[in-house]
């Protein structure tokens, strides 16, 4: 007898395209609980950069992945991977339907599909060598390094992120292989029943939407998030604060320029990020795409339950 997989359903998209309003009705119906399936959200106390749900939100249906680590604590990838397989696994135990949502894509396709994290192995001595090169030289010559050895995965990691850059290039010189090949070479089986929905929408009025998500962000209060981290020590070069948000507003709050140079810097970088997770979610061939450019959201609910038709029954009302 064929062994039954678990169910799992994922919504990804780039930031700003409305994954958090579709998620919770979705939710609700299909009788889901939420995995956050963006690596900042996991962060205590930033939560208006990282448009974390609302409390209110969340006590509409049960969240997980956030809040479950302090700022400087080193997350990564494999330990999303083991943590969010625990979860699918509970979640589903009580018979409920798993659903990730979020846009950070390594992170989500780390679950989806077969990766083995262990068969890669550290290198501490190359790190070290790696971090010296940074420190003498910038991140930008860092990043350049991987741009060379594996341009893929280049595109997908920011500039500024010394962490996932040195791991990637790490990566090439353990496996000979980089970063983007490896993931090709794992990803080719789910050990889930998969049911994979993408948002997306006109470039343009996707960017306009970023652009009116950050001004509202730090009308909510953004400045005094980002001080208050300062203030508690978190330093600049901690992986949590190279987060979108986060390393512009403490360039302000340190005088490095005014509050009006961050914010249209946060703009253009967090343009430059949203086209780095479409081209990431372009190449996963599983996803069912959804254009939400027209603002009909109860059409746009009625084509997710489409594609979810047959393959995940919504909750008896």
């Amino acid at each position: 007898m064929t062994e039954t997989k678990p169910r799992l359903l994922v919504l990804v998209g780039p930031t700003a395209v409305g994954k958090t309003q579709l998620s919770l009705e979705a939710a609700a119906r299909y009788g889901c609980e939420i995995i956050s399936g963006d690596s900042m959200q996991v962060y205590r106390g930033m939560d208006i950069g990282t448009a974390k749900a609302s409390l209110q939100e969340r006590s509409i249906v049960p969240h997980h992945m956030i809040d479950i680590h302090d700022p400087d604590h080193p997350f990564s990838v494999a330990e999303f991977q083991e943590r969010v397989r625990g979860l699918i696994a509970d979640i589903g135990d009580r018979g409920k339907l798993p659903f990730i949502v979020g846009g950070t894509g390594l992170y989500i396709e780390s679950v989806c599909y077969d990766y083995q994290f262990s068969d890669i192995g550290v290198d501490e001595e190359y790190r070290a060598e790696l971090n010296s090169y940074a420190d003498r030289y910038g991140e930008e010559a860092l990043h350049d390094k991987l741009k060379a050895a594996d341009p893929e995965t280049a595109a997908r990691i920011h500039p500024n992120d010394r962490r996932r850059t040195i791991r990637a290039l790490e990566i090439v010189h353990i496996a000979g292989a980089p970063v983007s090949r490896e993931q090709a070479r794992h990803k080719k089986e789910s050990p889930y029943e998969l049911c994979i929905v993408g948002l997306t929408m006109d470039r343009e009025i996707l960017y306009k939407r970023i652009e009116a998500r950050i001004d509202e962000m730090v009308g909510q209060g953004l400045v005094g998030e980002v001080e208050r981290l300062l203030t508690r020590g978190y330093t600049t070069d901690l992986p949590s604060m190279l987060g979108l948000g986060y390393k512009e507003i403490a360039g302000y709050v340190k005088g490095d320029y005014d509050l009006d140079f961050a914010v249209e810097l946060l703009k253009r970088n967090t343009r430059r990020f949203a086209k780095r997770q479409l081209s990431w979610f372009r190449h996963m061939t599983d996803i069912r795409w959804i254009d939400v450019t027209e603002p009909n959201f109860s059409e746009h609910l009625q084509t997710f339950h489409d594609i979810l038709a047959g393959k995940f029954t919504p909750d008896p009302e």
